[in-house]
Parts: structure tokens; sequence; C-alpha cells
């Protein structure tokens, strides 16, 4: 499978790494049938994880990859530090209230997980701290570790947590007595992570996994009694469907939401009552998707039904069907409405429009009032706002150039106040610039582009910059604050984000004309904003690097092999870029839910061509492709290890030019890679790295005093690391 040199190189032999070259797969004929011609695959079997031959390749991969770029090891440890000096490592956030508490995360210095506590209700500087869960107690002995959800009882009582410790997002809850500070005995397995608590306080309703790793069943658990008890609430049993479970605001009702990704359908349960069969509120139709939430006598939906980018109705709790729907809010062609959040006294909508998310304060005489923004791109969303009857409202507003702010908003008055800015030591915002530009495409389409650089950038197409994009599921980009990001901007980078079609920037239509048949509008969006980069001479080709994950892994893939000419580099995290075999596997998690997305390439030959015409494994042919840093996950279940380690394969076998193709493949993470705060940012160091390598950005050059004092805290660190 691999040579004896990297055999050699694998236990560390020193005359071998002086020779190292890539790993180099076996080639294993593999043919699928299909519409009339064969898929042929020689790199098929490397999705045979218990294959010792696949373990070997991968642990060569990892050892070529991290060999090629230790040459940047100083590089990468002078990232790394630059981003844990602008981190206040020791900090808290901000609490908030639910029922005779606060509630609050808090890190410390050199502990790599938050800690979640709670005081009691009204808080004075004596009132004790009591530790909910200490994350960084928790992860000993884990190579990687993540806590999902922490939900406490109405009561205040009991806490369940999901943690993971495989990467897998298969969640495992334990409970907590926070009256004795003592765990209770039973554990709840193979959960997807959703939970709700019942009035009792004793009762929560959890979600499972089948073996696609599809939330697909729901249980009713009381506490202190074996889980091989609880009964079977509800089976989602059409395998496009996701099985969700959720706590209404107004604690009055359990909500159920199966959802595949075009279609809806909810169910609820009275929250005080010990019931086992939930009521439907509207059963599926193929294209129609709605939301519930709850509001005194009425239920109140957002629905696509009769308006594409949504509207608002209300709905009776004892006939909530369609017939008795009643609109509060029409349907607009140029605004989407997102979602709505339910308060007593009023009601927060959620809507996008001209390519900018916004928030309105409305109370339910039809007043309503925006928050304001001021900058041309950013991102506000709501923070934890979880008391129905309350009059402020809390949201989270940042920017590229403004770090996360909390900000809390009086709903009589309209009065805003700051709660907590995410400090940011050494950061002056004042030396960068944020714009949205607009760019023209090929088919007429104007695509919203978010550019930032520091303000002093002389645009002659010299800098070096990183476009990054995602644009798919009907997400939006969501410009935001980067602690990472300043490393690159003080370096001279140009830092772009495409609002490409296949995300909702600009409405449903938006989304829709990037997905199924028309997903390479999202490609070719990308490409015209690279371009409008080149042309409005931000960089150049030879100077511009591109960025993106899972299915923005799949953007940065098609456009990297439909126009390798356009880039110097290409970062691909976790890419979706093996899209035909995985689409035609319904045994995967996920493909029988995406196609939807995607589309359904065994059972239609148009499908199927499409697909094969931008999936960026089927399309690398012998070409000159950029320097190429592929990510993966042996533990994802969204994006399998195999289809980035297929691709660096390919890539090699048809590069025709001496640039790196280089696969960072991590044993130990699954698509979010870890949690774990310093080995994140050790992460972001080294893909930085690889960007400043391939791009030619020499470091600052350091006067000795600098020097010096930089040693200096490396030993410091190192010897508190020691300790």
């Amino acid at each position: 499978m691999i040579s004896r040199l990297f055999v050699a190189l694998l236990v560390g032999t020193q005359s071998a790494l002086a020779q190292f070259t890539p790993p180099k797969a076996d080639k294993i004929p593999h043919e699928t049938p299909i519409h009339g011609i064969v898929l042929r695959d020689d790199f098929y079997w490397l999705r045979q994880r218990e294959n010792p031959k696949v373990m070997d390749l991968l642990r060569a991969e990892r050892a070529y990859c991290d060999h090629v770029m230790s040459r940047t090891a100083e590089r990468q440890e002078t990232l790394y530090e630059e981003m844990l000096e602008r981190i206040q490592q020791k900090d808290m956030s901000v609490p908030y209230r639910d029922g005779s508490f606060t509630y609050y995360t808090r890190t410390e210095e050199d502990k790599p997980y938050p800690i979640y506590c709670r005081k009691a209700y009204p808080e004075i500087a004596e009132t004790k701290e009591q530790v909910i869960f200490d994350a960084n107690e928790a992860a000993k002995g884990e190579k990687n570790f993540r806590v999902g959800v922490i939900e406490i009882s109405p009561d205040g009582q009991i806490a369940a947590i999901s943690t993971d410790t495989g990467g897998e997002e298969k969640y495992t809850v334990t409970f907590r007595d926070l009256r004795g500070d003592r765990d209770l005995p039973e554990k709840l397995e193979n959960v997807s992570g959703d939970l709700a608590w019942a009035a009792d306080g004793r009762t929560i309703f959890y979600t499972t996994l089948d073996e696609a790793h599809r939330p697909h069943k729901l249980f009713r658990h009381t506490v202190m009694t074996d889980p091989k008890g609880d009964p079977l609430i509800y089976h989602e049993e059409d395998e496009a469907f996701f099985l969700s479970v959720e706590l209404s605001r107004s604690r009055k009702f359990i909500l159920i939401n199966s959802s595949s990704k075009d279609t809806s359908e909810w169910r609820f349960l009275n929250a005080r009552l010990g019931q086992n069969k939930p009521t439907i509120i509207e059963p599926r139709i193929k294209g129609h998707e709605y939301t519930v939430d709850h509001h005194e006598n009425r239920f109140l939906i957002v629905t696509n039904d009769g308006a594409p980018n949504f509207r608002l109705v209300e709905a009776p709790i004892d006939q909530p069907g369609m017939d008795s729907w009643r609109e509060l809010l029409p349907g607009r062609s140029d605004v989407l409405l997102e979602g709505v959040d339910a308060f007593k006294g009023y009601l927060v909508v959620h809507y996008r429009q001209d390519g900018l998310p916004r928030i309105a304060i409305r109370n339910y005489a039809g007043v309503s009032k925006d928050i304001p923004t001021t900058e041309p791109s950013y991102t506000i969303a709501p923070e934890i706002n979880l008391d129905y009857n309350v009059k402020h409202y809390r949201y989270i507003y940042s920017s590229p150039i403004t770090p996360e702010s909390v900000y809390e908003i009086d709903m009589d008055s309209g009065e805003t106040k700051l709660l907590k800015q995410q400090p940011v030591p050494g950061y002056d915002p004042s030396l960068y610039t944020v714009e949205l530009a607009q760019v023209t495409t090929s088919d007429g389409q104007v695509v919203p582009l978010t550019i930032t650089h520091k303000k002093d950038l002389v645009r002659n197409g010299n800098s070096p910059a990183v476009l990054s994009g995602y644009s798919a599921y009907g997400f939006s980009a969501a410009p935001s604050f980067s602690n990472a990001a300043i490393s690159l901007l003080d370096r001279g980078f140009v830092l772009a984000e495409a609002h490409a079609r296949g995300g909702s920037d600009k409405g449903r239509s938006w989304y829709n004309d990037g997905k199924l048949m028309k997903k390479k509008n999202t490609f070719n969006d990308f490409i015209a904003c690279a371009e409008y980069l080149i042309a409005n001479q931000f960089t150049s080709p030879d100077r511009l690097a591109i960025r993106g994950g899972s299915a923005g892994g799949l953007l940065v893939g098609a456009a990297a092999t439909m126009r390798p000419d356009l880039f110097e580099a290409v970062v691909a995290e976790v890419p979706f870029v093996d899209v035909v075999n995985t689409m035609l596997d319904p045994t995967l998690p996920l493909t029988v839910t995406e196609y939807d997305e995607w589309g359904n390439p065994e059972k239609s030959a148009a499908a199927f061509e499409y697909i094969l015409g931008y999936s960026p494994y089927d399309n690398t042919v012998p070409a000159k492709y950029p320097n190429m840093l592929l990510t993966g996950g042996l533990n994802d279940p969204r994006v399998s290890y195999w289809e980035p380690a297929k691709w660096a394969q390919k890539l090699r076998e048809n590069n025709q030019g001496a640039n790196e193709i280089l696969f960072r493949i991590d044993l130990d993470a699954g698509h979010a890679g870890m949690a774990d705060r310093y080995a994140a940012m050790r992460e972001e160091a080294f893909v930085e790295a690889f960007i400043l390598d391939k791009l030619r950005v020499p470091e600052p050059v350091l006067t000795e005093k600098e020097k010096k004092e930089k040693e200096k805290k490396r030993e410091q660190a190192k010897k508190k690391q020691k300790k």
C-alpha cells in the first residue's frame, strides 16, 4: 500500500525525512454502471475504514503534511501567540436570568473549556457561585470533547448535560442534581442533542439517532428511572426527515418538528400534562415549510404557503390546522421573513432585506421599530432570551471589524444598552474598514461581497487576499469578527466573503437559484467575486487564496477545478467534493435527506449528469492546480474522511505544476474540529501559515529588542505549560 520509505518515516527515521514524498495509494479499479455509462473510481476502496492499509495511508498523509509544513513552524508559533494575546483568557459571559438564578459561563487562564455556573437571583457581591458543569474536569483523558447543550429543569433543580467525546455528534446525556451537587446514575445514549423539559422538572424529551445518523425517534424519560423503559412518543419513519424537539418560550408546549430540506411538519404536547400522543398542527405537504411559536391562546406560524419569502399567520391552539390560519404579516417579494420570537407583550421579527439581516420589535397592536445598525456589512442575531414575560430583549451584533457585542433593548422605549463587547487586547478597530460591494455576474445578477482591509491599503493589485464562501442550504453569509483574521489584516491582507446564490442573502429565490439544477450559479458567482477583486486591484491571481468548509469546501473545490488559473492557494476544510459517489449511497449519513438540496443522481439521469458536471472529484483532470490544503476528520459524520483523502490522490495524479497538495487528517476529530480553544487556535495558525507561505507574504522584520521580548514570552509560556 505504501512504500518502505513511508514506514520508516512513520517511525521517525531521520534519513527518510530528507526524502519525504507524497503518499501514494494503490489504485484498485471500481466501476459503477449508471444511466448508460460506467463511473470508474480507482480510490473508492479508501472508504474501508477498518482496512489497516487505509489507516496507514491516513497516518502517512498526516506525517507528510506536518513534514512539509514544518518549515513554517516558527510562523505558526508566531500566529498562535498573536491570537492568544488577543483573547482575554480569564473571562465571563453576560449573565442571564432564568427563574430564581442567573446563569453564565466563564473561562480561566490555561484551561481550554468553559465552566458553566449560576448564582441565586438577585446577585450581590457575596452571592456564592455554584458550578453546574466544569468541562475541563469532564474532558480529562479525552482527546476530543464537546458540550452539546445544558438544559436546566424549569424548577432549577436538575441539569441535563449532553457531551460528545469522539467528534461523531453522538451525544450522551447525564443528569446532575443541583440541590446536592451530585450526579444521577442514568445516562441517555446515542442522543442527537435536542432536549426539552416538561413542566414537572422530572420529565425530559429527547431524540435518538438511526444507523444513518438521523434523529428519528422521540422518547420521554423520567429522571431517576432506567432509560430502557422510556416510552416512544413519536417515530419519524421517512428517511428524508430529521426529528427535533424544543420547549416553547412560554414553557407551555413541547414542540416536535419533522423537517426535510423543503418540507415541515410540527406536533405539540402540553408541557404540563403527561401525554404520549402529540397533536399535529398541519400535515406535511411537499414543498410547504413552516415554523411554530406559542403566544397566549394561539400559535404563531411562519409559513411559505402562498408566500415564497414567508408570511406570518396565527392559529388557535384547539384548531391549529391551515383552515384556521389568519394572516398577521403578509409575504413580500423584497423581504425574507426568517422567523419570529414571541413574548407576552411583544413580537420580535427577524427578516432580511437588501442582503442584510434586520430585527424589528413589534407590539401586538402592529407598531414596529427596527433595531438600528450602522455598518455596511454585519451580523445581528438573538442572544439568550428565555423569559416569556419581559420587556427587554437581548441580541448579538458583530461585523468583520466590530468584536461580538451583546446589547439589550427596552422594547417599550426602544432604548438600547451595550452589556458587553468581547475584549480584544491590543486591537484598534479604527485602523480597519469594511464595505459591501455589489458584483455583477455574467447572467446579470448582483452578488453582495463583504470586503475588509486596513484603511491604509493601497489598491495596486499586489495585496494578498483570501476570498471565502459557503452559500448552501439557504444559510446566508454572516460577516462577523474573527480574532484570527486580525493577524492577516495586519499583514496587509484583503479579506472577502461572497454572498453567492445558494444562501438566502437576497431572499428565498436567491437560495433556489443556487441549489439542485441551478447549483452551478453558486460557483459562477464565487468566481465573479474573485474576478471583481482582481479587476478592482484589491489583489491578483498569484496573490489570491480561497477558503471554504463543508459545502463551502465544495464551493472552493468547484472553483479550483473550473478556474485553476485564478487562484494561488486553496484551503478546503472537511470538503464535500465527492458529490456523485456520496449522493449515490443512501446508507451514508445525510444522503437521503439531501436529495432536495443536490438532487437524486440514482433516480434522475438529468440530476446525475448535472452533478457529474461540477463534482470536484469527478472534474479533476490534468491541469496546473493551485497549492491546496485539504482537511478532514476521521470521525466526521457529515463529510466522510475519504472525500478529501481520495481528492488529494487524484489532484496529485493530475497536477501538471509544482504546487503542493496537502491533506491534513485529524484522527480524533469530526466535522467541527476541536472544541478546545487552544487547539482550535493552533489549527487556525496552521491554516494561516499555509496561506502566508503560499502567497509569499514575508514576516515583519523585528528589532533585536522585539526578538528578545518574543523569546522571553515563549519561554514563560513553555514553563507555564510544563508546570
